[in-house]
C-alpha cells in the first residue's frame, strides 16, 4: 500500500469531514478508504481522526500530520503537472505585465519571433510602471526591473542591464563633468518618476559605498523617451538605462556624464505566482525570454 495513497486518504477524509465523501471524491470504496486510514495510523502509531456520528475530525496530532501531508501532496501534484506541461503544446491567452520602458525597447521587438515560434498562444502585453498585483490582475507573469520585494511570487532571473549617468555634450561644456556621487549637486538632474520619493538615485561609487544622491533641479517626467530627449537637448544629467541611451551616444548626442563611476547594473526578473511555471505557455515564453535576453549587447561609453 502506497504510502502517498495513504496520505491522499487522509487528506481527502479531513477536506470532505468523512468517509463517504472521501471515498466519492477519489473514486474508490468506503471501504478502502477505511483501509487506508487503518494503516496509516498503525504505521505511524498514532489516532490521526476522531469520529463522531456527524464528521469525522482529525486530532490534534492528525492536524499537525494534515497540515504538512497537504503540502506533499501538493508537491507531488504540481511534479505530475510539470512532466505534462513539458510534453504539451504551448497555446492559450498570454496575460504579461511589464515595466513601460523595458517593454517598448525590449520586450515588445522580441514579440513577433516568439509568436511566430508558438503560433497557438495570444499575448496581451500591458506596459505599465505600478506593481501589479498578478492573481488578482489576471496576469500569468510580470517582467519586473530591480531588485523584487513580493516573496509571494517565483521569479527567474533573465538579465542585468547597465545604468549611466549622461549628459549632452553642450551641457558638459556650459557646466563642467562631475567627478564623484556629490559633485552631483551642483548639476542639474533630470529624475524619472513625479512620484514622491522615487527619485533618489543609489549610485555604488569607486569604493563599493552606495551613494544616495536626490534627483532634484531640474525636470521630472515619468516617460524614458521624455527623459532621453531632455537630456538630449542639454536640459541636464540623466541616470538611465544602456538600452535607451544605446543610439544617442553612438551618434555622440549624449555623453558619459561621470566617466569615473562604476557601471550600474540593474536586474530584470520573470516572477509568477506559484504553479504558473507548469503552464507550457508561461514556461514557453521564460524560456524563450532568457534565450534572447541572456546576452544583452553591451555599450561602452
Amino acid at each position: 500500500m502506497s504510502r502517498l495513497t495513504e496520505m491522499e486518504a487522509f487528506a481527502t477524509v479531513v477536506e470532505e469531514g468523512g468517509f463517504t465523501d472521501a471515498a466519492r471524491k477519489m473514486g474508490i470504496s468506503k471501504s478502502a478508504v477505511s483501509k487506508h486510514i487503518s494503516a496509516l495510523e498503525s504505521r505511524l502509531g498514532a489516532r490521526l481522526l476522531s469520529r463522531t456520528t456527524r464528521r469525522v475530525n482529525p486530532t490534534e496530532i492528525g492536524l499537525a500530520y494534515y497540515d504538512r501531508a497537504s503540502r506533499i501532496l501538493n508537491d507531488a501534484g504540481e511534479a505530475d503537472a510539470l512532466v505534462v506541461a513539458l510534453h504539451a503544446q504551448p497555446s492559450g491567452l498570454l496575460q504579461v505585465s511589464a515595466a513601460s520602458d523595458f517593454g517598448i525597447h525590449e520586450l515588445s521587438p522580441l514579440l513577433s519571433d516568439f509568436l511566430a515560434e508558438y503560433p497557438d498562444i495570444t499575448v496581451n502585453l500591458e506596459l505599465s510602471d505600478q506593481t501589479m498585483d498578478l492573481i488578482a490582475e489576471g496576469f500569468d507573469l510580470a517582467i519586473r526591473v530591480g531588485e523584487l520585494r513580493d516573496s509571494s511570487l517565483r521569479a527567474r532571473k533573465l538579465l542585468e542591464f547597465p545604468m549611466r549617468l549622461v549628459a549632452s555634450p553642450e551641457y558638459l561644456s556650459l557646466h563642467g563633468t562631475p567627478e564623484k556621487p556629490v559633485d552631483l549637486e551642483a548639476h542639474k538632474l533630470l529624475s524619472a518618476s513625479t512620484r514622491p520619493g522615487a527619485n533618489i538615485w543609489r549610485l555604488t561609487d569607486t569604493t563599493g559605498a552606495v551613494r544616495q544622491v536626490a534627483a532634484t533641479g531640474g525636470l521630472s517626467v515619468n516617460d524614458g523617451q521624455s527623459l532621453l530627449n531632455a537630456a538630449v537637448a542639454g536640459l541636464g544629467i540623466a541616470y538611465l538605462p544602456e538600452f535607451l541611451f544605446r543610439e544617442a551616444v553612438e551618434f555622440d548626442l549624449l555623453r558619459d556624464a561621470m566617466p569615473s563611476l562604476p557601471e550600474q547594473m540593474q536586474p530584470v526578473y520573470a516572477v509568477y505566482p506559484p504553479g504558473r511555471f507548469t503552464q507550457p505557455k508561461v514556461r514557453a515564453f521564460i524560456d524563450f525570454l532568457v534565450h534572447q535576453l541572456s546576452q544583452p549587447p553591451k555599450n561602452k561609453l
